[in-house]
């Protein structure tokens, strides 16, 4: 039998995703980081693996700030799963980067599997996706803004 209810990871879910827009638009990822136990573990399968919730932070913080991924202003999901019994969420995210300047809509997608601890915290995310579908679609809102640029 789980620990928690749906409606408690949901809730969580909610609070995830509003706290990851507030950090895309303020940067700071602190609010957002706290979302995780101590010692949980983070795998990005091509940004690399983070055991803490400090190393988490410290590795979002610097992510979040280079370009283009400091272009990125919201984290909307298409979809959800939860598996209450496990405490876990597979949901679909889309990474939506700044309009270019013509009302365009950029936003690479990934899978995101989270094992919830309770008490609102994750105690494990695991990203999934393409790099190379991830990158040519960060590319293609890169030539527009540049096509954009251009033509102004």
């Amino acid at each position: 039998m789980a620990d928690f209810t749906r409606g408690e990871i949901e809730e969580t879910l909610a609070e995830f995703t509003r706290r990851a827009d507030a950090a895309a638009d303020s940067g700071d990822w602190s609010e957002w980081s706290e979302m995780f136990t101590e010692d949980a573990h983070y795998l990005e399968h091509h940004l690399g693996e983070f055991h803490g919730r400090a190393a988490i932070l410290e590795w979002i913080t610097a992510t979040m700030a280079e370009w283009p991924a400091s272009e990125m202003v919201a984290f909307p999901t298409d979809w959800h799963l939860i598996d209450v019994e496990a405490g876990r969420v597979v949901t679909k995210i889309r990474n939506r980067f700044a309009d270019p300047g013509d009302g365009s809509i950029h936003q690479p997608s990934n899978l995101t599997i989270l094992e919830y601890a309770g008490d609102g915290r994750w105690k494990s995310e695991e990203d999934v996706y393409n790099p190379a579908s991830f990158g040519q679609e960060v590319a293609a809102w890169i030539r527009r803004k540049k096509e954009l640029a251009a033509g102004s």
